[in-house]
């Protein structure tokens, strides 16, 4: 690494000795300052962008003559010629299109999104202000071809082209370069500790693989957030905005949202920034009462299991005549009541969790810049503290969760070498699932509870046969289940309260429901662009290091004798050729490739090709192919978690013994020979399990033949690395103030990662077609949540095409369509889940104007989703086709540089939801006023 090092600081210094400075400000057609243009020095990578008052100043390491070019979003590029030091430069901008934007994502260095070699989507300054949403993380929904999957008002899971759930460690967010997922979850919560708005420069996504420049998790997709460096944006700004959401289940509740940006440009050589943001509102409330596994039971059904019920979920089968057989009550052989799964009654969520959302997050960053131009050496650190609600395999409060960033990072513009520390700490978290089995647990045992359930039924039952009646096993279930809760715990009783205390802070999930976790890792990456030394191409070098260090004290991991430690690595070159084939006519060709390695699999290569192709200035042709790969997360490999219905057990080979239960075999169990306790590991789950499939058809039929079918088998392979080989195609062509951008896809994937749901008997061995399917029978078996590859290929396709045109002269129309459609034959592997969870058609479109009249203006949004199914380890179901509109009116007041706006989102009030399971969304009111941003 110094040998890498030392020759870049001697070039930095060598060319920091002939410089040029200019300044200027960049204006509209009607004399407003545009703040956040891009200033670039014409066939370089050396720019800036403008303050809030549009203005900018940019040193260059060379001497005169060279060009400048200023753009922003919305308006036509400029570029003048700078020949003199210290010269003053004004560009006036007209309206224009969103494509002569300079975008950094796609290819690691500032290039036209019109020219650019993938697929790109971004916003900035002027999306931001004027998005109908009620936040900058919400205008991402109106992008074409991402997916906005709501889990809490303050948790929205971004995702493109599919295959995802909220724990989607698919898709990257990174801001100002370090990820933002967290070291627990394998995944970022949204914007919960992000970005504070006013701090925002500008948002760049990238849909599809993309891991030959960024690695391993890069898989779907990457959302870049980057902020303004104070040395272009001093000074202080400021927002807040207050308002109400509205939803049925939950009322009308206050929200509050407010920030506040502090820089300051102390010298040309150091400046600093502090930002602080504070949110609070009352999330959406789920109150779903429908059975979660879509049979259409009711509260009256023995084996009921809501979807936001949570303790009902384990179902208990009982054979009532062989019970009563065992207590002399009937001759053996008898078959009279039969057999019945019975669940123990479940508690609603609201009663486990007070819907508290909350974000309070603060950064700050100090900035050198020792030669007085580009080569800048900062520290940025970054904590927030929040309370959500996230949905894995069950329904989690998120309570206090609290995050830290710290990066170091060395850059100018041809190189960067950063390093930095994400860690994170559970809070308060809780499980509300473990919480209200527990809570019936610490009431009355199981044990107790099933028993007293069972002798109420059958003393019922034989009770009114005796009299001459015919019973009636529906209404009996209900007096059984009646006379089994007598004395349960009620919510808003002081014995409840106090179960409820206990159980949230009880960090064993057999007796509690605390999530306790100190994870953290550690990253570095560094980049060097040679395009100022090299005249005939452009070539990029660069690496990435991480290390994971996973401190859950076993709540979620396996770490319960001490932290789980690893490591991986990347490295990476892109080649990127421009050539002018005629006059009208230029070819860009890019090519990448990347090595990547885990200390727990073999390297593997990501090449990318791409080409693009530029027709008279106005129409551009791309065309890419690339690999990808996915590692699997931390989870996959080392999760240990108790989930209730099932565990979780990741496939790591070290990890397979370090999970072990202790379970009470059943009677039926014990009058065949078998203990009456045994141990299992979570080894079971990959080398001794059936089909979750098979073991339905054998409740379903009766039929022990389904299990000594070999398909029957599961023991699946310990997970590797998942693959995807993608083709794209797309178009992006001007036609005045006409814009169409199109692409279209195509994925296949090898070794798809999955988490099939297996059952594993307590004893036998699967195959021996007598004691596991005894043991089965029996119900003396463990349900496991295992970590492996699918062994069939699955692909995906999809199209999307978006419009922008200027009407009745002032007026911006935006309008898209996206396609996405999965190729797997679900039926044909109903024990491998994919997660697909995206609708086949959406269709977005955004219609306003930031001038009316004079400094008023408005927007509004809609949105329209076509129905699909969910599919997640909390549940499947289908999700309805739906749509809503968002708007907003705004009044500039430029004498106390203020914007005052008024907005709505979901304006029609039909609540809608995004994925199985969670609450309804409904609308949110909102004021709001911004100054100086």
């Amino acid at each position: 690494m110094k040998t890498f090092i030392l020759p870049l600081f001697l070039v930095f210094i060598s060319l920091s000795y002939s410089q040029t400075k200019l300044s200027g400000i960049v204006t509209d057609n009607n004399g407003q300052p545009i703040p956040g243009a891009n200033i670039l020095v014409v066939g370089t990578t050396t720019g800036t962008v403008t303050d809030f008052d549009g203005k900018f100043v940019l040193t260059y390491n060379q001497n005169p003559p060279f060009l400048v070019q200023a753009s922003s979003i919305g308006f036509e590029s400029d570029k003048q010629e700078v020949s003199t030091n210290n010269q003053i430069i004004n560009f006036i901008l007209t309206e224009g299109t969103s494509l002569d934007e300079i975008v950094i994502s796609a290819s690691r260095t500032p290039e036209k999104l019109f020219e650019s070699p993938v697929t790109i989507e971004r916003f900035g300054l002027k999306e931001i202000a004027s998005t109908a949403s009620a936040d900058f993380f919400g205008e991402l929904e109106n992008l074409k071809g991402v997916d906005v999957n709501t889990n809490s008002l303050t948790f929205k899971s971004v995702n493109t082209r599919g295959f995802a759930t909220f724990a989607n460690n698919r898709f990257m967010q990174l801001v100002d370069g370090m990820d933002n997922s967290s070291p627990a979850l394998n995944f970022p919560l949204g914007n919960l500790v992000g970005m504070n708005e006013t701090d925002v420069l500008s948002i760049e996504l990238l849909p599809g693989a993309s891991s030959a420049l960024y690695g391993a998790n890069a898989f779907n997709g990457i959302l870049f957030m980057r902020s303004k460096n104070p040395f272009d944006f001093p000074g202080i700004s400021a927002y807040i905005k207050k308002g109400a959401t509205s939803q049925e289940a939950s009322g009308t509740n206050d929200y509050t949202d407010l920030g506040i940006r502090a820089a300051y440009k102390f010298s040309d050589k150091f400046a600093g920034k502090v930002n602080f943001g504070f949110l609070k509102g009352t999330d959406w409330a789920a109150n779903n009462d429908a059975d979660k596994l879509n049979r259409g039971y009711t509260r009256v059904n023995p084996d009921y299991d809501g979807i936001n019920l949570y303790g009902d979920e384990l179902a208990v089968p009982i054979n009532f005549d062989q019970v009563a057989i065992g207590l002399g009550l009937l001759p053996p052989g008898t078959i009279l009541m039969g057999s019945q799964a019975i669940t123990r009654t479940g508690y609603e969520e609201g009663s486990l969790t007070n819907y508290n959302a909350e974000s309070v997050k603060a950064d700050w960053g100090l900035y050198y810049r020792p030669w007085a131009n580009d080569f800048e050496i900062s520290y940025v650190g970054k904590v927030g503290v929040g309370s959500t609600i996230y949905q894995g395999t069950n329904r989690y409060n998120i309570n206090g969760f609290f995050q830290e960033q710290h990066k170091f990072e060395v850059k100018n513009d041809n190189f960067f070498l950063r390093g930095y520390l994400v860690g994170d700490k559970a809070g308060d978290s809780y499980d509300m699932v473990s919480t209200g089995t527990n809570i019936n647990r610490a009431w009355k045992s199981d044990e107790d509870w099933y028993t007293q359930y069972t002798q109420a039924y059958i003393s019922t039952f034989l009770t009114e046969l005796g009299s001459g009646g015919a019973p009636n096993p529906v209404l009996i279930h209900q007096q059984a289940r009646a006379f089994a809760d007598i004395g349960r715990l009620e919510p808003g009783t002081p014995e409840f309260q106090a179960a409820f205390n206990r159980t949230i802070n009880d960090p064993s999930l057999v007796t509690g429901s605390k999530f306790q976790d100190q994870s953290k890792y550690y990253h570095a990456d560094g980049n060097y662009n040679f395009g100022h030394l090299l005249d005939w191409a452009e070539i990029q070098v660069g690496g990435s290091y991480r290390q994971y260090s996973l401190n859950s004290s076993g709540t979620i991991y396996t770490d319960f004798d001490g932290p789980i430690n690893y490591e991986e690595f990347g490295v990476y070159t892109q080649i990127q050729k421009n050539i002018d084939l005629s006059e009208n006519l230029d070819l860009k060709l890019t090519g990448s490739v990347r090595y990547d390695k885990s200390e727990f699999f073999d390297g593997f290569l990501s090449p990318r090709l791409s080409a693009g192709f530029t027709l008279n200035e106005n129409h551009n042709f791309r065309a890419s192919v690339q690999t990808g790969f996915r590692n699997p997360t931390t989870q996959d490999l080392f999760i240990g978690l108790d989930a209730g219905l099932a565990v979780l057990v990741g496939a790591a080979p070290t990890n397979l013994d370090r999970y072990s239960e202790i379970y009470n075999i059943s009677s039926a169990g014990q009058q065949i020979g078998v203990p009456a306790q045994l141990t299992q590991t979570g080894r079971a789950a990959y080398e001794n399990s059936y089909k979750l499939s098979s073991v339905l058809a054998l409740s379903a039929t009766g039929n022990p033949a389904v299990l000594a079918d070999p398909n029957a088998i599961a023991n699946p392979e310990l997970v590797k690395p998942e693959q995807i080989t993608s083709y794209e195609i797309g178009y992006r062509g001007k036609f005045d103030d006409f814009i169409i951008d199109f692409n279209a896809y195509y994925n296949n994937y090898k070794d798809f990662i999955t988490q099939p749901t297996v059952v594993a008997p307590l004893y036998g061995t699967v195959g021996d077609n007598s004691l596991s399917i005894a043991a089965i029978a029996n119900g003396d078996y463990r349900i496991y949540g295992a970590y492996t590859n699918a062994d069939v290929d699955i692909s995906s396709y999809g199209a999307s095409i978006g419009f922008m045109k200027k009407l009745f002269g002032n007026f911006d129309l935006q309008a898209n369509y996206t396609y996405a459609k999965q190729d797997f034959d679900t039926a044909a592997n109903p024990d491998f889940p994919t997660n697909f969870n995206t609708p086949e058609h959406k269709v977005k479109a955004t219609f306003g104007n930031t001038e009316v009249f004079k400094n008023f203006g408005f927007n509004v949004s809609w949105r329209w989703s076509d129905d699909y199914y969910w599919e997640a380890t909390f549940g499947n179901g289908d999700v309805p086709a739906f749509h809503t509109i968002d708007a907003q009116v705004n009044y500039k007041v430029p004498v106390i540089k203020s914007v005052f706006k008024a907005g709505a989102t979901n304006l029609t009030g039909h609540e809608y939801f995004t994925a199985f399971g969670t609450g309804f969304i409904g609308s949110m009111y909102y004021l709001s006023w911004t100054i100086n941003n």
